[in-house]
């Protein structure tokens, strides 16, 4: 018992005996762990202190890293850094030798504000010539869609490199003072708002992408009788754009655009048509109200939902209007013809004569010439009272084909055709015999072609 009470003694003995010891080594010399404004001065004595910064001064060189992964140095030499004598560091009051055991565990770090000085002409200098600011600017881009071979593909977003220069200097004045060995430029927020708001890995890219491709897969035929119209997306991506919250845009006053130019060369009404008369001759038949007209606010609705769909249809266009044929003749063999000329009318249904005989039409000579054009009939009605400024009267058989101008029985008159037109014509409709007004009426259907013309 005597024997291990010694030793417990004699053990306690020496390890204050290293104790004290080494709190004497550690009266002039730094700690274990010991850093200061980035150098490591650990159990270095500190009378080497001025001689150990003035070395790490003169080997000291800072690596820029830019966002790109390009690098550049700065050397403490070219901008003037040198160990200010007079700094602030008082060891022997930061560091008490007796407390020399908690380094074993923990880092003594120090900062010491004024431990470097630099030469601003110099700093400025190297500063300035910087290649992070010396490059052209590029200023941040979003991911952007690119159409190739009938898809979008994604297109890699860019990031922006325009420095922050008041920014950069303060952190590299951080990094000399630190001691620290590289700046990395993008993660010390040296660049102003680098960022693009959308890169390829955005939840949005990807919704947006596969929104695209499905417009552009969509692939309209339009038909046109024989003739046809195929819109798909390489007509499509023409049309369309995505802005910079990457919102998809339809260009809707270019879709009217095709659809209008479908109704420029589809649409008839008013054109000007070789008409075979009854007489054999061939007169061109120019005006009117007949043929086929798209329906342009309608069809581009239509168009614009099917591309949003992302269909693929074979279909008629919407129309206004519809003529009796698609072919180049589009009155078909149904028709009403009136020869203002000759004062004749003749009706033909599937292509069979119903009847014919003898008109006046609008006094030309009062200002009331019958109106010469294709047109269509409006509706019939029996028994209609027809009013004008200056007259009223009661007709059987009403078959208006333009405004207030139509067919009609005439039982006020005895005769007709001939000149009689020209000196006691009507006010612009086509006055008939009561037998041919009636067979014409009783033949005839809303939207049959009337073909008013002279010769």
């Amino acid at each position: 018992m005597r024997n291990l009470n010694r030793n417990i003694i004699v053990l306690i003995g020496v390890i204050l005996s290293i104790y004290l010891i080494l709190s004497i080594y550690f009266s002039n010399h730094f700690f274990m762990n010991t850093v200061i404004n980035g150098v490591d001065v650990s159990l270095e004595s500190y009378a080497d202190f001025n001689a150990i910064i003035k070395d790490f001064i003169n080997d000291y060189e800072l690596q820029i890293i830019e966002k790109s992964g390009e690098t550049e140095k700065i050397y403490g030499k070219e901008i003037g850094l040198k160990y200010n004598e007079k700094n602030s560091l008082n060891i022997s009051y930061k560091q008490n030798p007796f407390k020399w055991i908690k380094s074993l565990t923990k880092v003594q770090e120090y900062f010491i504000k004024d431990l470097y000085v630099i030469k601003n002409n110099s700093f400025n200098n190297r500063i300035n010539k910087l290649k992070c600011l010396n490059k052209e600017i590029i200023e941040p881009k979003n991911v952007s869609f690119k159409y190739t071979n009938g898809l979008y593909e994604a297109v890699k977003e860019i990031y922006g490199n325009k420095i922050n220069k008041d920014k950069l200097i303060k952190e590299i004045s951080i990094c000399i003072l630190n001691g620290d060995a590289k700046l990395d430029l993008y993660n010390n927020k040296c660049y102003m708002n680098p960022n693009p708001k959308y890169t390829l890995f955005s939840d949005k890219t990807i919704k947006v992408l596969n929104l695209l491709n499905k417009y552009v897969k969509s692939k309209i035929t339009y038909l046109f009788g024989i003739k046809y119209e195929i819109l798909d997306g390489q007509i499509i991506n023409k049309w369309i754009s995505v802005d910079e919250n990457l919102d998809i845009i339809i260009d809707e006053k270019t879709a009217v655009k095709y659809v209008l130019g479908l109704s420029n060369k589809y649409d008839t009404v008013g054109i000007e048509r070789n008409f075979k008369t009854s007489t054999g001759k061939i007169v061109k038949v120019k005006g009117g109200l007949y043929g086929w007209k798209i329906n342009l606010f309608g069809e581009t609705l239509a168009l614009l939902d099917n591309i949003k769909n992302g269909a693929t249809i074979i279909k008629e266009p919407l129309y206004a209007q519809k003529a009796y044929s698609r072919d180049i003749n589009d009155i078909g063999s149904t028709y009403v013809e009136i020869n203002i000329t000759k004062q004749h009318i003749w009706f033909y249904k599937n292509g069979k004569l119903i009847t014919h005989g003898s008109v006046v039409t609008g006094n030309p000579n009062k200002g009331n010439s019958t109106v010469t054009g294709t047109y269509m009939l409006n509706y019939r009605q029996n028994n209609a009272t027809l009013k004008g400024e200056s007259y009223e009267v009661k007709v059987s058989y009403w078959m208006p084909f333009y405004g207030s101008i139509g067919i009609h029985d005439a039982t006020w008159r005895y005769s007709f055709g001939g000149e009689i037109y020209k000196t006691n014509g009507s006010r612009g409709c086509v006055n008939a015999p009561f037998y041919l007004a009636k067979r014409i009426f009783e033949n005839i259907e809303e939207g049959i072609p009337i073909i008013c013309y002279e010769e």
